[in-house]
């Protein structure tokens, strides 16, 4: 039986810091017909996260707002109509709650948990039967809880539009979460995985995930060639997982082979455009650029039945934050401390 209380975060106003977040007392929603409230065990927390408080986030956005998309828990309650969850069962939160299958459109955009609609820095949450999937049975609380969105927008960019194959070169950037999501899916599909980071300890770690080739976009600022004339016959790269924006899209045009694909999953080197690469490039180089807004729940579903097949097991950083310690966490994580996932214990 849930209690009628509960702890959670919720994001009250904009600022340039983190102030707008507060800790406070709320009650535990009831269950309508359709839904299950759920235990939450474990959140994990995104680079959207952080700019959501900022004030810089460009999709859709209703504060107040419980932040967090991510989170892994245990059904408690089930509504009266519901068919798909029992009492016990372990689930994550799909993203967007209204995208279940096809491109995602206006109405699914808009019903991303802790953005537009309340998320998972809580202790329960209720969620139609729809906004949330089966947990693989390979994962632990905190592993389950980095799918919804790093671990589904590598699942799409990957096999979304164009679906990688075996033998293919995919390139991923940085050692975000969504990067190294890429690197272990694609592996696990027979690829050749070419990885950039500036940091040479962070390089051998990406080398132990399996990553084939590893090039220090510092002292090898002309990446994208040098990726290139790593793969068969210079053709170029068939996936590029493009997390830089501004800073990294000349190189990755570079590296891209003819009729690849380049996701556009983040910004994280700006968002000048000065600086980004005119949209012609695509017809030079021949390629699809595509923006990727994480997934529905039936590619969720293929990627949970793919890390349970080859039992994949998410990268999580060696520190957990506490529900309570979660400002302390977006600190952490703006900071760039975190190798992986960065993760939520809540109690």
């Amino acid at each position: 039986m849930a209690p009628s209380t509960q702890k959670q975060w919720s994001v009250q106003n904009l600022e340039q810091d983190f102030d707008g977040l507060k800790y406070e007392d709320a009650q535990v929603p009831s269950v309508g017909d359709n839904e299950v409230l759920v235990k939450l065990h474990a959140a994990s927390l995104n680079y959207r996260d952080l700019i959501i408080p900022k004030g810089k986030y460009p999709f859709a956005l209703n504060t107040p707002v419980v932040p967090g998309s991510d989170g892994a828990g245990e059904v408690v309650e089930v509504g009266s109509k519901v068919t798909q969850f029992k009492k016990g069962d372990n689930v994550v939160t799909l993203f967007n709650q209204l995208h279940q299958y096809g491109p995602v459109d206006f109405a699914a955009a808009g019903s991303g948990l802790g953005g537009a609609v309340d998320g998972t820095l809580r202790q329960y949450a209720t969620f139609n039967e729809n906004g949330v999937v089966r947990a693989p049975k390979n994962l632990n609380y905190l592993e389950a809880s980095t799918l919804t969105c790093a671990g589904l927008t590598s699942w799409n960019a990957l096999y979304g539009l164009k679906p990688l194959l075996p033998g293919q070169t995919v390139l991923v950037q940085g050692t975000g979460g969504v990067s190294i999501f890429a690197l272990q899916f694609a592996k696990a599909a027979g690829a050749t995985v070419i990885a950039t980071t500036s940091s040479e300890e962070k390089g051998k770690r990406l080398k132990e995930l399996g990553a084939d080739h590893v090039l220090n976009y510092k002292t090898q600022p002309n990446w994208g060639e040098i990726a290139r004339g790593l793969t068969r016959d210079n053709i170029g790269v068939d996936h590029i997982i493009e997390v830089g924006g501004s800073g990294t899209l000349e190189q990755s045009f570079k590296a891209i082979k003819f009729e690849g694909v380049i996701s556009i999953i983040g910004f994280l080197g700006g968002m000048d455009p000065k600086t980004i690469p005119n949209v012609l490039q695509t017809l030079n180089n021949i390629c699809t650029v595509r923006g990727v807004y994480v997934g529905s729940k039936a590619l969720m579903n293929d990627m949970i039945a793919a890390i349970e097949a080859n039992n994949i097991h998410p990268v999580v950083d060696q520190e957990v934050f506490s529900l309570e310690k979660t400002r302390e966490a977006y600190e952490f994580m703006w900071a760039q401390k975190h190798f992986g996932k960065l993760t939520i214990q809540i109690a």
